[in-house]
């Protein structure tokens, strides 16, 4: 019987496995194991790079399991000092922007953003803008000074005239009376007409 036409059984301890008959392209487990040799390197070389190789990858491992015992070790530490995670965060940034000021990269930015700064303040154009700001800024002051100085004077001069005056006369003369009324236990009040001490007409209806 064809083994393309036998039934599956589940029950056979060669189940999962593929058939002979089935097998396209056969592995040679040795040459699988064994990576290709650089060009360039004999095999001594490459069997001595790769023995160095899987002597750094378990150091690593080893590096990473070091690293995650300290790591909870410090976690422990700071529960028991009080420390927050939030205080954790803020030193972790702290000390994270620290190094970013003091790379390379942050380093040679800076340099650049000073000399294009530099550049561009010594630059003619930059001295004629500050120039003309400046000139600009003088000018206002100047005309806000001098309308400053115009509506003061105005102000005095309409205080020096004969109008103010006799107005503050009048604004004296009633404040004077209202006092002098409250003084006696009197509320009315006086005319500004001029009408003086005179008692109001009773209006008393038929």
């Amino acid at each position: 019987m064809d083994s393309a036409g036998q039934d599956i059984n589940l029950n056979s301890p060669n189940k999962g496995l593929l058939s002979d008959s089935m097998t396209d392209v056969p592995v040679d487990t040795a040459v699988a194991a064994q990576a290709p040799a650089v060009e360039g390197l004999t095999d001594a070389e490459a069997e001595e790079l790769r023995a160095e190789l899987a002597k750094v990858e378990e150091e690593v491992v080893t590096l990473r399991q070091v690293l995650a015992a300290k790591e909870r070790h410090c976690g422990e530490l700071k529960r028991r000092l009080g420390l927050s995670t939030l205080e954790g965060l803020k030193q972790n940034l702290s000390r994270g922007w620290h190094d970013v000021q003091v790379s390379n990269a942050y380093v040679k930015t800076s340099e650049k953003l000073g000399e294009w700064n530099e550049k561009v303040t010594q630059s003619d154009l930059y001295k004629k803008t500050q120039e003309t700001l400046s000139q600009a800024g003088q000018k206002t002051s100047a005309a806000l000074s001098t309308m400053g100085s115009a509506i003061s004077r105005k102000l005095g001069d309409m205080r020096n005239s004969a109008t103010f005056k006799s107005f503050e006369d009048r604004v004296g003369t009633i404040k004077s009376k209202v006092v002098s009324g409250r003084e006696n236990g009197s509320d009315n009040l006086p005319s500004p007409t001029g009408s003086g001490d005179r008692p109001l007409p009773d209006h008393t209806p038929f």
